[in-house]
């Protein structure tokens, strides 16, 4: 059973009474809601169930000079690399590109070579794409206010 059943069930009749041309707009609306929230939950720096990550590692003390350091994926989660699109049946983030690779490692931690002839480096688990039960109620009042 799918995380989704209880959510669908409910708004099943109401989503379906809506012309194609209506499904389409409102689902690339609900698109691009989840990946304004998601996009916030990457900028705190939490997971969807509410742990923070895993810090990053400290770096040397005789590291390259001037260097200014962002917070993590400060780049990823911007709408360049993050797309929301949406047609008549469904909904999707995800993101483009060659970042793909350097989410898929942070998203289940898995080992991957920050350079090419670099050590193979094992990173922590980072959930970046996920729902929480709040992004389950914002995307129901979505739906439920472009309906009314």
């Amino acid at each position: 059973m799918s995380d989704f059943t209880p959510f669908e069930d409910r708004l099943t009749a109401l989503i379906a009474a809506l012309s194609p041309a209506g499904r389409r707009r409102l689902t690339t609306e609900i698109a691009k809601k989840v990946r304004q929230q998601q996009q916030q939950r990457i900028k705190s720096q939490t997971a969807p169930d509410g742990t923070p990550y895993t810090p990053r590692k400290r770096q040397p003390v005789r590291g390259k000079k001037k260097r200014v350091k962002r917070e993590m994926f400060a780049k990823l989660r911007t709408n360049r690399y993050m797309k929301a699109s949406g047609d008549d049946s469904a909904a999707a983030v995800e993101f483009t590109g060659k970042v793909q690779r350097i989410v898929r490692v942070h998203q289940f931690g898995l080992k991957d070579r920050p350079s090419l002839y670099g050590q193979e480096v094992s990173y922590h688990e980072r959930q970046l794409l996920g729902f929480s039960q709040e992004d389950y109620q914002n995307i129901e009042e979505l739906i439920i206010e472009k309906l009314s």
